[in-house]
């Protein structure tokens, strides 16, 4: 049975988010929400404020509301695939905080996933300039498909002390189109890897 589909497991990842690293950026997703988004929580089994790897998607998928948590524990081929290639890479799950770039749902309930519009892209990257300000161990910024490699110029702004690193989506259809991606994706975490132990 996976978590999602057991309320005892729901109920502790629920009660997690008002742990001391994860309350402040659930303080922050709240602004999102307040601002008329629907707006998934944190995982508070990663590292949240003490995180020194921020990881960025693109945007939630669609999925059933008690699933709502940007996590590589999801039901989904692309948490599967990075859950797997984090685990490959070695790199401490507590070192990672996951996120999107839009971070808001833009599918409409039961719809399948579409494009994102470029007005969506820009206002959801408008927001990572503050949730970098509340990552201040953040060291390394993997950038995740398309739509977070726009990301870059921008947080190289926000953040000079970071290190940026792009990789291909993670989704099954990403992945197998090309041995190709599985490989740069790999390359990416390691890079990743190498740079938090330096």
């Amino acid at each position: 049975m996976a978590w999602l589909d057991d309320p005892a497991l729901i109920a502790e990842r629920r009660a997690a988010l008002g742990a001391p690293h994860i309350a402040p950026l659930e303080i922050w997703r709240e602004g999102l929400v307040g601002a008329g988004h629907t707006v998934p929580h944190f995982d508070p089994f990663d590292g949240g404020i003490d995180a020194r790897l921020l990881l960025l998607l693109e945007t939630p998928g669609p999925g059933p509301d008690r699933t709502r948590f940007v996590s590589r524990d999801n039901p989904s081929g692309t948490a599967r695939n990075l859950r797997r290639y984090l685990e490959a890479a070695g790199i401490a799950r507590m070192d990672i905080v996951q996120w999107n770039c839009v971070p808001w749902i833009v599918h409409a309930p039961g719809a399948r996933n579409r494009a994102l519009r470029r007005t969506e892209i820009a206002e959801g990257l408008a927001t990572l300039p503050d949730l970098l300000a509340k990552l201040p161990g953040v060291r390394v910024c993997i950038l995740a498909g398309r739509v977070a490699a726009g990301a870059e110029a921008l947080i190289e702004e926000a953040r000079p002390d970071v290190s940026v690193i792009t990789m291909p989506h993670p989704s099954p259809a990403n992945v197998c189109t090309s041995p190709d991606v599985s490989q740069r994706i790999e390359s990416a975490l390691l890079a990743a890897r190498n740079a938090l132990i330096k």
